[in-house]
């Protein structure tokens, strides 16, 4: 049985979502999917990139989140934390993991995301 990671879904507060369409598709270059009819009263907002998706669902007592988070590949993780980085977000780079080249930042509710080099 062939299995792959279709999405990803991290949560934000009531009324976030101009905020993360301004991160996720302004500054990551996402692009924003249509969420399902039934699913829009919910609020929150859906991105993709490649096969990449990152949902964003709207959360009563939101706390972001600190530890748990997406890990995205990229071809070019280096020209993506500078981009990030003059969106004035957060980039911490980590080596932690020898050979792997990756960096954390937070979006405009504060979750955690962790971009990394591609491995070809």
């Amino acid at each position: 049985m062939e299995m792959y990671l279709h999405h990803v879904q991290v949560s934000g507060p009531a009324g976030c979502e101009d905020a993360m369409r301004a991160f996720y598709v302004g500054v990551l270059g996402m692009v924003e999917v249509p969420k399902p009819e039934r699913l829009r009263a919910r609020g929150g907002a859906w991105f993709r990139a490649g096969a990449a998706e990152v949902h964003v669902g709207i959360e009563e007592g939101f706390v972001p989140a600190r530890k748990a988070h997406p890990g995205i590949a990229v071809d070019d993780v280096e020209a993506l934390a500078r981009v990030v980085e003059a969106a004035g977000s957060p980039v911490t780079w980590d080596d932690n993991i020898p050979g792997l080249r990756r960096f954390h930042t937070a979006d405009p509710v504060g979750n955690r995301l962790e971009f990394q080099q591609a491995q070809r």
